[in-house]
């Protein structure tokens, strides 16, 4: 099974999905990962990229591309431009499952990215796609104005258990993001999110999703 997620920024994808990239690549699935955007310093582009690909070894990504647009001005960029960049790549990987970020969060290139991957990902396209699900990201999701368009309303979940050191260990590699508890970016916020959704399905630590469509029940 091919797995696709886009990242806005990158360490998006460690925050929302880590622990189940980390289960998945264990169990033999190729998990692919989209980095959108990119800054304007070179020196922070390359450290960045640098940390990634540290933190995606240790997750146990297969391939990593970087589509190096604008941070913060996904928005002023053409929609066919956008849409364009996303249909190649998701053309390119064809997965069977794709994770993208939830739109109601607060960064603007959050909706963005969600909205050009809904384009990308139609059954036209991907007939073969079973499923999409939008992920949370600490200090996005959880920071912007409540209403019930933004709220994160989670129905499915993945136990992590086994997987929670991984994904705090991935986070550790973006040593230019990762900040003090109580900052939500942070290994300590990540552990206690992890267990909050746990709880809810009696497990130590879960990741939640909100499932946008589903083609095929997988048993």
């Amino acid at each position: 099974m091919k797995v696709l997620v886009y990242a806005p920024h990158n360490d998006d994808e460690v925050l929302g999905v880590g622990g189940t990239i980390a289960k998945l690549a264990d169990e033999g699935h190729e998990v692919y990962i989209c980095e959108v955007t990119r800054g304007l310093n070179q020196e922070n582009v390359d450290r960045l990229r640098s940390e990634a690909k540290k933190a995606h070894d240790i997750l146990g990504v297969k391939e990593t591309f970087f589509l190096d647009l604008p941070v913060v001005q996904l928005k002023n960029l053409s929609v066919r431009e956008l849409n364009k960049k996303f249909l190649d790549i998701t053309k390119e990987i064809s997965p069977d499952i794709a994770f993208i970020p939830h739109k109601g969060d607060m960064h603007i290139d959050h909706y963005e990215v969600a909205m050009a991957a809904m384009v990308a990902l139609r059954p036209v396209e991907l007939p073969g796609l079973k499923a999409i699900y939008a992920y949370e990201t600490l200090s996005e999701t959880e920071w912007n104005i409540p209403s019930a368009e933004n709220f994160f309303v989670p129905n499915v979940w993945v136990d992590i258990s086994d997987y929670i050191e991984k994904k705090k260990e991935a986070m550790v590699c973006y040593q230019s993001q990762i900040r003090e508890f109580p900052n939500p970016r942070s290994t300590k916020a990540i552990e206690a999110l992890s267990q909050y959704r746990g709880s809810t399905i009696c497990k130590k630590n879960a990741e939640a999703f909100m499932l946008i469509r589903q083609n095929d029940i997988i048993v």
